[in-house]
């Protein structure tokens, strides 16, 4: 990783934990769906908040899951919104 700046390494993990929160939405539906084995909760939640919260967003809209269920519902737009906070205020003060 020569010459990789934190900022470069942030946005790469901020890209790559999200494009699998985004696929793992996606799987939880399609096993839903079959009614296979599941995905917890807690493990869709914990993706959100190690940075995942866009992905968990946008793949609740694409694949119309956990749409209705209030942890998701207003917990990702949360934590979300908390992330952008955390963001903006590292970014003025670093």
């Amino acid at each position: 990783m020569k010459g990789m700046t934190l900022h470069s390494c942030l946005v790469c993990y901020l890209l790559a934990i999200n494009a699998v929160t985004f696929i793992v939405y996606g799987i939880d539906k399609y096993k839903a769906k079959k009614a296979k084995w599941r995905i917890s909760e807690a493990t869709l939640l914990l993706l959100a908040v190690l940075g995942g919260s866009v992905g968990a967003w946008v793949g609740m809209k694409v694949w119309h899951h956990k749409t209705m269920h209030k942890k998701f519902k207003y917990g990702i737009p949360a934590i979300l919104l908390i992330q952008i906070a955390l963001m903006a205020y590292l970014h003025m003060n670093l």
